[in-house]
């Protein structure tokens, strides 16, 4: 992509490189919607990106944000699966997931937020290809992340 791009220009990226973001966001993920309507009070508002996952049984909200993860976003996509939880959630499905897209996370403001706890998450996207230096790290943090997990995962199954 070009050096100034807008979030429109980010959505037509993603949806012509569809079949690759799906692989991307995991096993069992279909397509939904591309900017969904959410009407509130005679107020529009228009969800990014809608999928459904069929292992997760509940739809997942994408919000693509240009810069940095700010608090306001909590609010937003909060809004955005109360919404989907109410009117598109169908029997038998979890509640709706939310995944903010941004160039920067805060750690400190994200824990603070309690996002986990409302069903968001945050992830980063790349706009360049960082040093070999920093994907060693981020590789290496993933390495301790997932190691953790699977630590934890096997002492809950040995309870």
């Amino acid at each position: 992509m070009k050096e100034c791009w807008d979030e429109q220009e980010l959505e037509g990226a993603i949806l012509r490189e569809m079949q690759g973001f799906l692989l991307e966001l995991g096993a069992g993920f279909s397509f939904v919607a591309r900017q969904k309507r959410i009407q509130i009070d005679d107020d529009d508002f228009h969800l990014d990106l809608l999928f459904y996952n069929r292992r997760l049984r509940r739809l997942v909200a994408v919000e693509l944000k240009i810069g940095d993860f700010k608090p306001a976003y909590k609010g937003q996509m909060e809004l955005y699966l109360r919404w989907l939880d109410r009117y598109e959630r169908e029997e038998g499905e979890e509640a709706p997931l939310g995944i903010i897209l941004c160039t920067g996370k805060k750690a400190g403001q994200i824990e603070l937020l309690e996002l986990d706890r409302s069903g968001i998450h945050v992830a980063e996207y790349l706009t360049s290809l960082p040093s070999r230096e920093v994907l060693k790290q981020r590789l290496q943090a993933a390495t301790e992340r997932a190691r953790q997990r699977m630590e934890f995962t096997a002492a809950e199954i040995d309870r």
